[in-house]
């Protein structure tokens, strides 16, 4: 498993927060930390800007930023800062987000999300491998230059076939999120390989976003995952994705047992480490977690999963 990776999302309410969750990640030995920007709250490219010099022995992502509310060009002002902040160190995740999002808070009409981000890749993807970009579309238009080349990998969401399809024409990873592992073993890889086919490359990783829970209550776990993911399934994009991984039952806006067991990697620290083990021998380049605690103590049930992935990840080196 050469060049797998185990990464972890670090979010949190307040900076300081984040800052501590880096520094538990990187205490562990996780060597991936990741943050997700989302509604009014903190700015992640902002965060690892403030991280990079506090923490150099992590690399940084973003899962994700989502891409109506900055044109591209803006989004490269600011990856240029953090290029230079932390050389090799920091890889961009961009997605539309999702219709309610994006229409009750910026006031944007989110029509063809997939189209638009096919063109916010090819504008990215240029200016980082080349330094420029002269690009008129049908929802963008960009004409810059910059400095020089970046040494920034520019990822994107994916949840159905035809966004993990675009993934392999044109990003450089896919990152998907709640998939069951047979739905990503099934549909989200062979999507990958036909795209990257289609355009005549290389199929670039999959970057499977997870949630984690090492716990052995099983009632305790399907509660913190009520509580904790409850949004997912009432989303339309994630109640398609999963009725088409074979859980039709995901239409009643809840998660079922079965999407729970399918969905979430639990049970104890050998249970759940076999089975990050066996999604990155089925394909997946990275698994990126978002960890689920469960029980009343939920330090010790952080802790508990923090040590997991930290095993794992040295056992990939």
């Amino acid at each position: 498993m050469s060049g797998k990776r185990i990464g972890v999302a670090v979010g949190a309410p307040d900076v300081a927060g984040v800052f501590e969750n880096i520094a538990r990640a990187e205490e562990a030995g996780v060597p991936t930390v990741w943050l997700t920007t989302g509604g009014a709250g903190l700015d992640g490219l902002t965060l690892f800007g403030a991280a990079a010099e506090r923490f150099r022995n992590v690399t940084f992502g973003t899962s994700i930023v989502p891409t109506f509310p900055r044109h591209p060009i803006v989004m490269a002002q600011q990856v240029q800062v953090l290029a230079q902040l932390a050389p090799g160190r920091f890889r961009l995740g961009i997605g539309p987000s999702h219709a309610p999002t994006t229409r009750a808070m910026f006031g944007f009409a989110f029509r063809n999300p997939l189209g638009h981000l096919k063109e916010y890749l090819q504008v990215l993807r240029s200016l980082f491998q080349t330094g420029s970009v002269d690009f008129d579309g049908e929802y963008y238009h960009a004409h810059a230059s910059i400095p020089a080349p970046l040494d920034v990998p520019v990822m994107a969401s994916a949840l159905r076939s035809g966004s993990f399809r675009a993934c392999g024409e044109g990003a450089d990873g896919a990152i998907s999120w709640v998939c069951p592992a047979s739905y990503l073993e099934n549909v989200a890889l062979p999507a990958i390989r036909e795209g990257a086919g289609a355009a005549g490359r290389q199929a670039p990783p999959l970057i499977a976003h997870a949630p984690v829970c090492v716990h052995e209550d099983r009632d305790e776990i399907r509660v913190a995952v009520q509580q904790q993911l409850s949004n997912y399934p009432r989303l339309p994009f994630y109640q398609q994705m999963f009725v088409a991984a074979g859980y039709p039952e995901a239409t009643e806006e809840v998660w079922s047992d079965g999407m729970i067991d399918g969905t979430v990697m639990s049970g104890g620290e050998d249970e759940v480490a076999q089975r990050l083990r066996s999604l990155l021998d089925a394909g997946a380049g990275e698994i990126l977690v978002s960890v689920v605690h469960a029980g009343d103590d939920r330090e010790a049930s952080v802790a508990r999963t923090m040590a997991v992935l930290g095993e794992v990840s040295r056992s990939l080196d």
